[in-house]
């Protein structure tokens, strides 16, 4: 009985992927495809209704049956070798180095011509199927099923599990903090398969970030003399301000032009709106 439960799931999830697939194809021809995106955690939201992960600080990339694409809709310049390892199933994750090497990793899926000994070196992290039918906790055991069925140490379902309690789910951050992860992935466990911003999806870090565009620059002085200060920003709500702190030298020697998104911390946000304390965290490159 149990293994033709698993049949099943493998079965429900290699259909559902047909339609993904049709409403990818569909979601390019506009633009980027429709991927669930994760919310800052609410203390609200009860961790033991949830399956907990590690947030991996990888690149996003759905696999819709035929092409490996970014999450802005263009293709990853993947080796043929790789994808060709990839079942006929769509497949949300992250591309993944290993934690505290997302420069190298975004360094390394950017190149035009993929560097044979980097992607033999990356993992596929998946976490969702696209389009899939049932809870997320029958999907995730789809992935496991899908994974195995493929069998290949470069494509991995993320590790899911229950927490207890809110005391619980912060033992388990200090954890992975301590091991160098970025954080974690909270997904509930009973909601069905659903695209956008959702509290059906939330992220927990010691601190919390955002993203911004690039719209200007500030001149740097003294020790930056002559570089760039500060990056000025519009937040996604058409609010300006500057990031200065935690710029590398080199950005701050040939900053991102304008349009490029930066991900930057903060600890909380001023009675206006305006983050506080914002420090820069990582450029995301047009991809």
């Amino acid at each position: 009985m149990q293994t033709l439960r698993r049949e099943l799931l493998f079965t429900l999830a290699g259909i559902a992927a047909l339609g993904a697939t049709d409403a990818w194809a569909a979601g390019r021809a506009a633009g980027a495809p429709p991927l669930l995106l994760a919310q800052p955690y609410d203390e609200r939201i009860d961790p033991a209704l949830c399956l907990i992960s590690e947030k991996y600080d990888g690149v996003r990339a759905v696999w819709d049956g035929r092409t490996l694409r970014h999450r802005s809709g263009r293709p990853v310049s993947a080796p043929a070798w790789f994808t060709a390892r990839l079942p006929n199933v769509a497949l949300d994750g992250e591309l993944w180095f290993g934690r505290g090497r997302f420069e190298a990793l975004s360094a390394a899926v950017r190149r035009q011509v993929p560097d044979a000994a980097e992607w033999h070196a990356l993992r596929y992290m998946v976490f969702e199927l696209p389009g899939a039918p049932g809870i997320f906790a029958e999907r995730a055991r789809a992935i496991e099923r899908v994974a195995g069925e493929v069998g290949w140490a470069q494509l991995q379902a993320v590790a899911q599990s229950r927490i207890a309690d809110r005391a619980a789910l912060r033992r388990r951050l200090d954890e992975v903090v301590a091991q160098g992860g970025e954080g974690l992935v909270l997904h509930l466990a009973a909601a069905d398969y659903a695209t956008g911003r959702s509290d059906v999806l939330t992220k927990l870090k010691p601190y919390l970030d955002a993203e911004a565009t690039v719209v200007g620059y500030r001149t740097g002085r003294g020790k930056y003399d002559g570089d760039t200060g500060a990056l000025e920003v519009e937040s996604p709500e058409g609010r300006h301000f500057f990031i200065g702190s935690g710029l590398p030298d080199a950005l701050r020697r040939n900053p991102p032009a304008r349009g490029s998104v930066v991900t930057y911390r903060y600890h909380d946000r001023t009675g206006t709106g305006l983050p506080r304390f914002a420090s820069f965290l990582r450029l995301h490159e047009a991809m």
